[in-house]
């Protein structure tokens, strides 16, 4: 491939570049991993242990594996496979254990942000991560630039649309989204009947919308339908990483909380297996909205 041609993935790549990928769960990793071969950059994979669960899927490529309490080894790892540039991409479920590190010079140099990121929350702890990283010759680039098929569209993507009533549901939760992600709290929350009934917290949106389900029959939402799951970036969000996503398991959550659609923020969020997604909606009747960014990419 030449340099023109990678630039399809949405980045301008030397020839020589080398990009590494920090894999955690899901299919993200797996995607872009894709998009980077497709386009003559076969990436180097940074297993992180105990989160990667599509190894095999992963494992076809160069790579090795990293525990995150190793986290002060990243650097050196880096220099010693001549990465470049650096996707942070997957679910990482839970933060490095400060006690556990294992003592290393790249660790005494990352201690002191580690330790204040971590105070902060996970969007300073990504922010933190990355200007270090790129004050270490590393460029950390986000998912939607590796793959730009990817990202959420403006408008309907589902034959289903959102009715008069699903607009009430929408602007609530995505002004609770909003509100949530500025605390850093979390990136999604759901609507019924014009009001918001729950929101995204540590379990992530898959808890949200089995916790959903279970208020069904509460007193208050009993006899209520439809419904509507908005996700949306965090205000100030460091968008190279941690970008809200949906796959075809929020789709058959939805569907079992008995909401009507989802709702997404266009440009700012990721849609995984979207083909999937979008025929899995379409099957069920749920209609699936980019929503109109409404601030600006401060994170880039």
């Amino acid at each position: 491939m030449t340099k023109t041609e990678a630039r399809s993935t949405g980045l301008d790549l030397a020839p020589d570049a080398r990009v590494g990928i920090i894999a955690g769960g899901g299919s993200l990793p797996v995607e872009v991993a894709a998009g980077l071969a497709e386009a003559g950059h076969p990436p180097v994979i940074i297993l992180v242990e105990g989160q990667a669960d599509r190894q095999s899927e992963l494992t076809v490529y160069e790579h090795e594996s990293l525990a995150l309490e190793d986290i002060g080894s990243l650097v050196a790892l880096l220099r010693r496979r001549r990465i470049t540039h650096l996707v942070l991409a997957g679910e990482i479920r839970r933060r490095p254990r400060l006690v556990d590190m294992r003592p290393s010079l790249g660790l005494l140099a990352l201690i002191p942000s580690v330790a204040m990121a971590l105070a902060r929350g996970d969007d300073g702890l990504l922010k933190i991560l990355t200007r270090g990283l790129e004050a270490r010759g590393v460029k950390v680039v986000g998912a939607h630039e590796v793959v730009p098929r990817l990202v959420a569209a403006e408008g309907p993507l589902t034959k289903a649309v959102p009715r008069k009533s699903d607009w009430r549901d929408i602007e609530a939760a995505h002004a609770a989204a909003k509100a949530i992600g500025a605390l850093d709290i979390g990136q999604a929350a759901i609507a019924i009947g014009g009001r918001t009934i729950a929101l995204e917290g540590v379990e992530g949106t898959h808890g949200l919308l089995e916790r959903t389900q279970q208020l069904r029959g509460h007193g208050r939402l009993a006899g209520k339908t439809r419904g509507v799951l908005v996700k949306c970036a965090k205000p100030g969000q460091e968008l190279r990483a941690d970008l809200p996503s949906i796959g075809p398991q929020t789709v058959e959550a939805a569907h079992a909380a008995g909401l009507a659609g989802i709702a997404v923020e266009a440009g700012r969020s990721l849609i995984l297996e979207g083909p999937v997604v979008l025929a899995r909606a379409n099957a069920l009747g749920l209609f699936v909205y980019g929503l109109p960014a409404v601030e600006p990419d401060h994170g880039r």
